[in-house]
């Protein structure tokens, strides 16, 4: 064989080879690319597809309603929050179709691995994993405050792109928002949560930079013991340490919420006493219904009542003992009997990596449940947001 004839020969098998890998690293692309939406699928499925269809009556009520709920973790994934999805439970368009006037987007920085209800430690951590599959900044994979502040930042971008969208960060924001609102029955607005202290990675003055960053609520734990204080979800679940005490002071002296969702028993018993202004519970359920390690007893219920605050009821099994609007309703029917109407609200923990029963878009359900319960429309109106409006107005800085 001639030598131009093996050259030849050659040329075309390292181009067949070139061209197979090219194929193959298109298609590994493909998959990477559609990774994080499958994984979103994974984590935030509805047991029932919208739509979600009630009475007309109950329609009529639901879109008099100024609608509130206290707790979404939608920023964690990989979605453009402008536009509507066919899955997961939360996007600005779903938001405008359930008619929902504010959503609380609360910011997850770590979450053990293998997470189970109590007992977790803190020493493996699976947002890591999330923010290398979705392509999140290099600053973000090992600074738990970088994450907090990068989710704040798509926030930002959203009411920065969004005409008929905003964030709120005091109360004349919330003033001129009230006020569109009733001309632009379409406006939604924001509020940035932080879920566990743990993302202040230890350092007192971090509070500052979440605060600049907009966020407005601060959850002191979420699934395991920090240097902050215990978790219900904890080894020790013990209660606030130094650091902690001087957390809560802080952040009541800068108007932020303070949210004890997964706080241990002994924390919520601590900060409701160092508390001057209302404290709540963003995403939880009641042991009256669901009686579990997470769930609130009778005696937390009313210590937060106490303070002004309300309790955000959620709407996964765990919570409510069920898979259905009715098992919300009754679980805020048995708070409202306890503690009165002022005190309970929506906590959906929507795209949180729970199973819900429908997206947002299905909230007449619970309207429609809360009907069935025996509650009057002006008691519907305040469990389905202006509990929230109401500490708002008090908690948030001038």
């Amino acid at each position: 064989m001639s030598k131009r004839k093996r050259d030849s020969r050659w040329c075309k098998r390292r181009w067949s080879i070139l061209g197979l890998i090219g194929l193959a690293i298109i298609a590994v692309s493909l998959v990477f690319a559609q990774l994080p939406i499958l994984i979103d699928q994974r984590f935030n499925p509805v047991l029932q597809r919208p739509p979600y269809p009630v009475g007309d009556s109950v329609s009529q009520i639901h879109q008099g309603l100024w609608i509130a709920d206290f707790h979404a973790d939608s920023l964690l994934w990989h979605r453009d929050l402008s536009q509507k999805h066919r899955y997961g439970h939360v996007d600005l368009p779903r938001l405008q179709d359930a008619n929902v006037a504010l959503q609380v987007f609360t910011v997850v920085t770590k979450v053990p691995t293998n997470l189970k209800l109590e007992n977790n430690d803190h020493r493996s951590d699976d947002i890591w994993k999330l923010a290398l599959v979705q392509r999140w900044p290099l600053s973000t994979w090992n600074s738990l405050l970088q994450r907090a502040l990068y989710q704040a930042e798509k926030l930002h971008n959203l009411a920065e792109s969004q005409q008929q969208f905003r964030l709120l960060n005091n109360q004349a924001d919330l003033k001129s928002f009230l006020q569109d609102r009733k001309q632009q029955p379409q406006l939604t607005a924001g509020l940035l949560g932080l879920e566990g202290a743990h993302a202040l990675q230890g350092r007192l003055e971090n509070i500052d930079r979440l605060y600049d960053a907009g966020f407005r609520m601060l959850g002191l734990a979420h699934f395991f013991d920090t240097k902050v204080g215990g978790s219900a979800h904890g080894l020790q679940k013990g209660g606030l340490t130094r650091l902690g005490r001087q957390i809560v002071v802080k952040a009541q002296d800068q108007h932020l919420l303070l949210d004890l969702a997964h706080s241990s028993a002994q924390v919520i018993d601590e900060v409701v006493a160092l508390s001057n202004q209302p404290v709540v519970v963003s995403h939880t359920g009641v042991k009256g219904t669901c009686d579990n390690l997470r769930n609130l007893s009778d005696q937390q219920i009313q210590a937060i009542a106490k303070t002004g605050g309300v309790i955000g009821i959620g709407y996964w099994p765990t919570a409510i003992c069920g898979n259905d609007a009715s098992s919300i309703a009754h679980a805020i029917r048995y708070v409202a009997d306890l503690v009165g109407v002022d005190y309970v609200g929506l906590g959906s923990d929507f795209d949180g990596a729970v199973r819900s029963p429908f997206d947002v878009t299905g909230l007449p359900l619970i309207t429609e449940a809360l009907q069935e319960e025996g509650f009057t429309t002006g008691e519907i109106s305040k469990i389905m947001g202006l509990n929230l409006l109401r500490v708002l107005d008090l908690v948030l800085p001038k």
